[in-house]
This record gives C-alpha cells, structure tokens and sequence, in this order.
C-alpha cells in the first residue's frame, strides 16, 4: 500500500497528536520497499496513503506507463508487538503504446489482507513477521484474477553511536501462474540504509531485487532506489522516492509521494 486523495487530506484536517505522551513518533512501512519491524501501538489506528504512484517502462518498442492514486493501507494495533492491515487501490490506470496503437485501461486494484507480528524488543537485532493474502478485486486488465499470498520477515539492525540502520526483507510469494492454471513460487530480497539525518528528516537507500521462478522461465528484476521522510509531527509522516530499473525485466522508473497519519 496497498482512498482517494481527497480521503487523506480529510485526514490530514482532523488527525491531531491524541497518541499517549509516552509513545514514540510513528513508524511507517512507507517509503521504500524494506519494510521495518515496528509496529502500530495498541488500540491507535495508522493510515499510510500514497498519494500518486507513475511507473515508466519502455523495452522492444512498447511503452507502458501506469498511475496508482491514494493506494491506502489501514493499520491496527492489536498489542504492542502485533498489528493488522487492510490495503485498497481505489484508482488504478495504464496505457500501454506499440507501434501507432495505444490502449488504456483503468479498475479499482486488489485488496491486500496482512499482519505484521514483532518477535523481538530493545537493542540490538530485530525482526518481525509479515504474512499477506491478497484477494483479486482488480479488472483482469489490471490484475491478474487470481488469489496469491506471501510472508515476508523484515529485519532491523541500528549501527550503534551512528545515524545508520540497516534493514533486510527476506520475502518468499505464492503467485499465479501467467496462462491462470495454477501457482508458483517466487522471492524477494532488499537490502536498505537509511540515515536519520536529523531529527525530523530520514534519508535512505535500497537494492531489491526479484526472482520469479514461473513454470515458463524464471525471470529477474532488480531497482536501485532512493526515499525520504519527513516528521511533521509525532503523529504525521510525508515522504518521497524514486526507484530506478537495472535490467530489461524492470520498469525503467517509478516515481511516488504519499502521507502517514496516526491517531
């Protein structure tokens, strides 16, 4: 996340600083594709929307160009290690151009159910658990139909007396096969440094990379990126980034902004 816009600046104009004194400054799975082991604390709602998702991609003469606005995910904290979520694309659209033709399509996108569950707590090493389901409410010219789930287990390493974290994103999928008749597996790996370079301002940098090991051929695809976040206030996150293709496989770029709010 996974609601239009004007759904999160409505939250922006009510959200206020009601999380209890003691509780630290929100924590978002947003930006970046390295998911961190916090979680929501329990009993508060977080809502992270992105505000607009481009992806480019030109290969062999095709170009694609696609656009996702206010892609929501709607978090609760269950306890103090454990949260639950529910992602919604309520506007997806892409253009696809070869030749002299051109064709555009545009769907709600897929409704994504997910966990997120802290196994460990303090200094030093942390890591957590992430299973996924996703249930396929997209037009078939956007999605693929088809129910698919995945576990991820993020991990969380802040260099001691620096400004550094490192964080992993070890990911193992069970998606659709491309002609729909069954399911196969795939994996997903990222490795992120993120430097807080002041109190209000995080900076951070990834590698990921994807291996998809389709019936058909495994292909790969891998992105070099970069983000930013902003703490507006303890309860209110901005951010931005850029993700940048490193082979043919890849989008050649995606470009996003979106907005985290707790309360």
């Amino acid at each position: 996340m996974r609601g239009r816009i004007y759904i999160a600046a409505a939250l922006l104009l009510t959200a206020s600083p009601a999380a209890a004194a003691d509780e630290p400054p929100i924590c978002a799975d947003r930006p970046g594709k390295a998911n961190p082991t916090c979680t929501v604390p329990p009993g508060m709602i977080q809502i992270e929307s992105g505000l607009a998702d481009w992806v480019h991609d030109r290969s062999d003469g095709v170009t694609t160009s696609s656009l996702s606005l206010g892609s929501t995910a709607f978090k609760y904290g269950m306890t103090d290690r454990w949260n639950v979520e529910l992602d919604v694309a309520p506007y997806n659209w892409q253009r696809v151009r070869e030749g002299g033709l051109s064709q555009s399509d545009s769907s709600f996108g897929d409704i994504y159910i997910r966990s997120k569950y802290r196994f460990t707590s303090g200094d030093g090493v942390q890591v957590a658990m992430t299973p996924a389901v996703k249930i396929p409410t997209a037009d078939h010219q956007i999605g693929n139909g088809k129910w698919e789930a995945g576990i991820a287990f993020p991990i969380d390493y802040s260099i001691p007396k620096t400004p550094l974290g490192i964080t992993l994103g070890p990911e193992i999928d069970w998606i659709a096969d491309a002609d729909g008749h069954g399911h196969h597996a795939a994996m997903v790996q990222v490795i992120g440094l993120g430097l807080q370079a002041s109190d209000k301002l995080n900076l951070s940098a990834e590698l990921w990379h994807q291996w998809d090991w389709a019936p058909s051929g495994t292909t790969r695809q891998a992105t070099a990126d970069v983000a930013a976040a902003y703490l507006v206030n303890k309860n209110l996150q901005l951010d931005v980034g850029a993700n940048f293709g490193l082979n043919r496989e890849t989008p050649d770029e995606e470009l996003y902004s979106g907005v985290s709010v707790r309360f």
